[in-house]
């Protein structure tokens, strides 16, 4: 699914496009500030979906709602077994793929491509 994307450019999509990258500036700024800056993000996602919903960036969006609640969910299962010691482990894991999704989303947004679906 290595989908290469060639679009004209207009105001529109270049607004989007900046709104996107927003969002990924503000997921990867959550490591500095306690994850408010994520909060924000997923707060900005849902007020500008529209905006994207059949674009190429509709799926740059999802994949960054996806990270949102995957890792809230993984980050909530992390403190609950943190008593049984799998705790960290999954709260390593969990910042790991974060990261993962961080950089795969912005170099593929970088590149101009579709995100895959998961």
């Amino acid at each position: 699914m290595n989908q290469e994307l060639h679009y004209v450019d207009n105001e529109k999509d270049k607004s989007a496009k900046t709104i996107t990258t927003v969002v990924y500036a503000l997921q990867a700024a959550s490591f500095l500030f306690g994850g408010i800056t994520f909060l924000i993000a997923i707060i900005v996602n849902y007020v500008k979906r529209m905006d994207v919903q059949g674009t190429w960036l509709e799926s740059h969006f999802r994949w960054q709602m996806r990270t949102f609640w995957f890792s809230l969910v993984l980050t909530i299962l992390s403190v609950i077994t943190l008593p049984l010691g799998i705790g960290y482990f999954i709260f390593v894991v969990t910042v790991i793929w974060v990261i993962y999704r961080i950089v795969k989303g912005w170099v593929r947004l970088s590149d101009r491509k579709k995100m895959y679906v998961f």
